[in-house]
């Protein structure tokens, strides 16, 4: 997509090349284009007990939630909000094997409406590792329309390995069984970065 959309961008760019103000246009898109799928390298903290941000943004909420598809009961849950200048590559939060994926098509609210989570188009992942059951959850939003999830069932995963996106703008959920003895590590505002910024630790 992104070579398609550059392509696109650089040959109407100097089809109006000759009324240059016209041609700034499609110049300030192919920047975004470039800067929306940007994937920088990133180096996760050591500590296996630690699980990293899935994604870069915001947090915007941390509460207790049920999640009865991987969890299968009370779950702590940190979402995070992408705006379209974030990377929006996602990343692993801990090691692991995949279980299972879970589709659901929705509709494409905002994703800073409270109802978004449950009604939104979502692509929910559960996974098995060291310390127990955990999942992420993409959500689309009102200019998202395209969550990318290459990982299957079985397929063995390392903590901030790169893993999909949700393309220009979204929302990404973390989800740990409540009672797992964890402590968050980010608090409602703060800003995050995928695969290196720590959401929450394990206690020993």
């Amino acid at each position: 997509m992104i070579l398609y959309g550059g392509a696109l961008l650089v040959l109407l760019g100097l089809a109006l090349w000759g009324f240059w103000p016209l041609a700034i246009l499609p110049a300030l898109l192919l920047i975004f284009l470039f800067s929306f799928f940007r994937d920088p390298e990133r180096t996760a903290p050591e500590g296996p007990e630690a699980a990293v941000a899935p994604a870069d943004g915001k947090v915007t909420d941390i509460e207790v939630v049920e999640e009865p598809h991987f969890v299968k009961g009370k779950a702590l849950r940190i979402g995070i909000f992408l705006s379209v200048f974030n990377v929006h590559v996602n990343r692993i939060p801990l090691d692991g094997r995949v279980t299972g994926v879970v589709y659901v098509p929705g509709k494409f609210l905002d994703v800073r409406d409270p109802r978004c989570a449950e009604l939104n188009e979502s692509n929910l992942v559960g996974f098995e590792g060291p310390r127990g059951p955990f999942a992420i959850r993409q959500v689309a939003g009102l200019i998202a329309r395209k969550i990318v999830w290459p990982l299957r069932e079985g397929d063995e995963v390392v903590r901030g390995q790169r893993a999909g996106m949700i393309k220009f703008g979204s929302r990404t959920e973390l989800f740990v069984p409540a009672e797992a003895g964890v402590e968050t590590a980010v608090e409602i505002g703060q800003k995050v970065q995928g695969g290196q910024t720590i959401l929450l630790r394990y206690r020993s």
